[in-house]
């Protein structure tokens, strides 16, 4: 698929599905990993994953549009855009998009502890991806102070 044959999909899809118009722009990213699409907020644009297309095929295709559609069509209207927003899950649901995609094949999702921290008084023990500032945060069941563990 190309990108004018992506267009005139999301431009077909919109029509039916949500009785609007897209008015902007629709292509494919192939820098996009963790996602299978997104809609920029301040030029409207939907960028695709295209590799979502390849792994899973076009019927995965047109429910990430669906999804991306649900966001630009709440936000152009000033309703919650948001995948938080009762709205957005509310149309989503309507128009039959996905709420998350699959994962593609070979991607593995990164759970990397690599900080460990322990409170002074009550050695409750926390792991963090990133490190945190021990002058800063302080120990959530007894609000002692934290350190920094070894290994």
């Amino acid at each position: 698929m190309n990108e004018q044959e992506l267009q005139k999909l999301v431009e077909d899809l919109s029509i039916r599905y949500f009785m609007k118009p897209f008015l902007h722009n629709v292509r494919f990213n192939n820098r996009l990993r963790t996602t299978g699409g997104r809609y920029l907020l301040k030029s409207h644009d939907i960028e695709i994953n295209p590799k979502q297309l390849e792994a899973f095929g076009k019927k995965a295709l047109v429910e990430i549009i669906k999804h991306e559609l649900c966001h630009y069509h709440l936000h152009l209207e000033g309703k919650g855009y948001k995948h938080r927003d009762q709205e957005f899950k509310t149309l989503l649901k309507r128009v039959g998009g996905s709420r998350y995609c699959e994962r593609l094949p070979g991607m593995k999702r990164k759970e990397e502890v690599k900080h460990y921290y322990i409170c002074k008084d009550c050695s409750q023990v926390y792991s963090r991806k990133r490190r945190i500032d021990t002058t800063r945060y302080v120990c959530g069941k007894c609000r002692g102070k934290l350190k920094q563990k070894s290994g």
